[in-house]
């Protein structure tokens, strides 16, 4: 088993559940003593002693991640616990639809507090600590919306927009100092989350096969495809990486003109 991680503190914000949790689990499984941050205290908790049945060393720490308060005390708690944070995996994010005229104020703030100011926050308290530490580094879970878009979702595309550039200026900042900082950029991944947006609509099925099709395989991510990517970019392996954006996407971005064009559009003489 990969044990490349072995010894390191990592953080998982939104560890929890969906992409988070597989993140923390693959990170434990390879050695790292893990610490949750969410507020989804029953599932977290339960993540965590899942986790630590199997070997690991995994706590789960109570943080709103849009509050400042709330991100500092449990920064200083994983250190208080640990001593120290080598890797900090930004993942807590939530999902709401509209444009910019049916997105309300307070919707707006409540995502981007949580989305993109979360992550400033997290690593506002944590990047001391890390600099203190050899070959650090940061993993932003930003989205194929970092680079693109998807209609009716402003509030979401604009956060994920904003991680990809936070992700970056905190790279070209810390390049000498000793930590890396990427950014992973999922397709749609089977989640929680996704299940949710899904039952928003009154053929789900319809929703998740389209969801399937948009991809060039063919189908969607599981979160421990992502959680590998994003365990790779913490680790040593990655030590000449910083300030890339890593699309696991399934090659959803590869067709011109997405999947149907290539299916019924010119491109899909080519498959005849």
């Amino acid at each position: 088993m990969n044990r490349e991680l072995k010894d390191k503190i990592a953080i998982v914000t939104g560890g929890a559940m969906g992409i988070g949790e597989a993140t923390a689990r693959e990170l434990a499984a390879q050695g790292a003593t893990v610490a949750i941050l969410d507020v989804n205290a029953e599932a977290a908790t339960r993540t965590a002693a899942s986790i630590a049945k199997s070997g690991a060393r995994c706590h789960f720490f109570s943080c709103d991640v849009s509050k400042s308060a709330d991100a500092d005390s449990a920064i200083q708690a994983v250190v208080s616990k640990y001593g120290a944070i080598d890797i900090l995996i930004s993942n807590a994010g939530i999902q709401d639809y509209g444009d910019v005229v049916t997105t309300t104020e307070a919707a707006w703030d409540r995502l981007m507090g949580i989305n993109l100011k979360g992550c400033f926050l997290v690593s506002k308290f944590a990047v001391p600590h890390m600099l203190k530490r050899d070959n650090a580094a940061i993993v932003v879970v930003g989205s194929v919306q970092s680079m693109t878009a998807i209609a009716n979702s402003a509030a979401y595309v604009a956060a994920k927009h904003g991680l990809l550039g936070l992700a970056r200026a905190m790279a070209l900042d810390y390049a000498q100092k000793g930590i890396r900082v990427n950014c992973v950029c999922p397709g749609a991944v089977d989640t929680p989350m996704l299940r949710w947006a899904v039952s928003l609509d009154p053929n789900p099925e319809k929703v998740l096969q389209a969801c399937d099709r948009i991809h060039a395989m063919g189908r969607m991510g599981q979160p421990h495809e992502i959680a590998k990517a994003i365990a790779f970019l913490a680790s040593p392996s990655a030590s000449f990486i910083t300030g890339a954006a890593l699309l696991v996407d399934g090659g959803m971005l590869v067709p011109s003109g997405g999947m149907g064009f290539q299916e019924t559009g010119t491109g899909s003489v080519t498959h005849k």
